[in-house]
Order: C-alpha cells, then sequence, then structure tokens
C-alpha cells in the first residue's frame, strides 16, 4: 500500500500551499501590500520552475540563463492566474513556464550549436555591418572596415561573418542547386555502415570464443560460421540433435552474458 500511496504522489509533491495567497492577491488593489505578496508567491515556487528549466538542460543554454527564463515564466503565471476559475496555480503555472521556455529556445536559440564566443562575435559584427552599410552603400564592408568598426581582429571578424551563416541550418530536404532532376542534400550524404556494429560484435566475441571448450567452439563456428544445420553437426559428431542445440543455446547465453558484463 505504502509502494503504491508513493506512485500516485505528484510530480511536485513540495509544492507549497498558497490557495489562501491567490485568493487575497486577487482581491487585493495595486500598491505595496499586492506587491509584496505577489513576491511572495514567486519565491514560494520557485523550486518548482527551476525542476522545470532542468529537463531543458544540455540543450546548449546554460542552466543559469534556463533558471532565468523559467522564473519570467513564473511571474507571468503569477500575474495572469485567476484562482475564481477553480484549477489548482500548478496546473496552469507548469505550462506557462514550460512554454516560455520552449519559447526562448524558439527564438533566441541557434540550430546549430555555436560557443559563447562566437556568438558574441556574430552579434558585434553584425552590429557592425549595419553601421557601416550607412556608411558605405551600395556595397559589403570588407573585412578590414568591420575590423575597425567593431573594434575586433580580422580573425574574428571572419570567425564572426561565419557565425551569421550558422544562425538557421540547411533542411536536409532543400533541393541542391545544378542537378538533373532534382535531388536534395540528403541523398548526397553518406550514411552509417551497419555492417561496423558486425565488426565491433564480432572482435568482442573472439576472445570469448578462443576459452570455450574445443567441442562447443568447434559446434558454434560450424553453425555460425559454417552455415550448417543443427542436424547435420549432430551427425558428424555423432549426437543427438537435441544436444547439439542445448550444446548452442548454453554457450551463446554463456557469451552474451561474459561480453555484457564486460561492457558495463
Amino acid at each position: 500500500m505504502r509502494n503504491r500511496a508513493n506512485a500516485k504522489r505528484h510530480p511536485h509533491d513540495d509544492a507549497p500551499d498558497t490557495a489562501d495567497a491567490f485568493r487575497r492577491l486577487a482581491a487585493l488593489p495595486p500598491g505595496p501590500r499586492r506587491d509584496t505578496l505577489r513576491d511572495q508567491l514567486v519565491e514560494a515556487w520557485l523550486p518548482m520552475a527551476h525542476r522545470i528549466a532542468g529537463r531543458f538542460r544540455s540543450r546548449g543554454e546554460s542552466h543559469e540563463d534556463l533558471r532565468q527564463v523559467a522564473a519570467l515564466g513564473l511571474v507571468k503565471a503569477v500575474d495572469r492566474y485567476d484562482p475564481e476559475r477553480g484549477n489548482a496555480f500548478e496546473s496552469y503555472a507548469v505550462p506557462t513556464v514550460t512554454g516560455e521556455i520552449k519559447r526562448h529556445f524558439r527564438d533566441h536559440m541557434w540550430t546549430v550549436h555555436v560557443p559563447r564566443r562566437v556568438q558574441e562575435l556574430r552579434n558585434r559584427v553584425r552590429f557592425a555591418c549595419q553601421d557601416l552599410s550607412q556608411t558605405v552603400p551600395g556595397r559589403s564592408p570588407t573585412v578590414t572596415e568591420i575590423a575597425e568598426q567593431a573594434q575586433l581582429s580580422e580573425e574574428d571578424v571572419r570567425a564572426g561573418l561565419e557565425a551569421l551563416e550558422s544562425f538557421t541550418a540547411l533542411s536536409l530536404d532543400a533541393e541542391m542547386p545544378g542537378g538533373e532532376g532534382g535531388y536534395s542534400l540528403s541523398d548526397v550524404l553518406g550514411a552509417a555502415d551497419p555492417a561496423l556494429d558486425t565488426v565491433v560484435d564480432r572482435e568482442a566475441v573472439r576472445p570469448r570464443l578462443a576459452a570455450l571448450p574445443e567441442r562447443e567452439r568447434a559446434i558454434l563456428y560450424m553453425r555460425f560460421f559454417g552455415d550448417m544445420t543443427q542436424s547435420r553437426i549432430a551427425e558428424r559428431l555423432g549426437i543427438s540433435q537435441m544436444h547439439v542445440s542445448r550444446l548452442i543455446n548454453r554457450c551463446c547465453d554463456r557469451l552474451r552474458e561474459e561480453v555484457l558484463r564486460d561492457a558495463a
């Protein structure tokens, strides 16, 4: 019964009980008292917002930035929540905070991950190009001009210019120019060779096969490398087909366990 009860606990089972506070907040007019209560509610629910932000780690954005975005979503949820509708605040806040984080990724993140320093170079180069477009109309500014305007080295300017082309990724379904009949980028990309997995598996099993008794090793080689049926193997060794089957299953189980144990 105890395990069953724990399984039904809410994902945010430490959520604060703020129902009365939200009702008081809705009844208060704008002013210091309302602002204080609002700040207290945000602070009470901030751990939940941080947990939601933690779900989006390792996606190219710093954890601290994600926590700030989640906090912003939480503030919006506190300001917009209407307790008169009868829904718990959490059921409104979770999708609001999650949506704010997803919107941040959509609007501010790169489809191609680049280091933060390169992102900063991109912004400085972009702003310098915008400024120079007013003084050198009719042509693109040179690397030297951009470097002087942005106070960067020419090498940094080139890195920033490359980053300008990396903010969005080309779709694999994009049609490539110059091809007869049209073909997409995915058509010219290589693919992983499934035979490579077989090579890895064989190399992992090789020393274990060598360690088997001679008869078991011979049976496995005849079955899997000589492509012989169990009946033919039994006939050659003078044993029953059922005995051959048991030996093959036992050897395969043993090899599998040893390979998995070494991998772990």
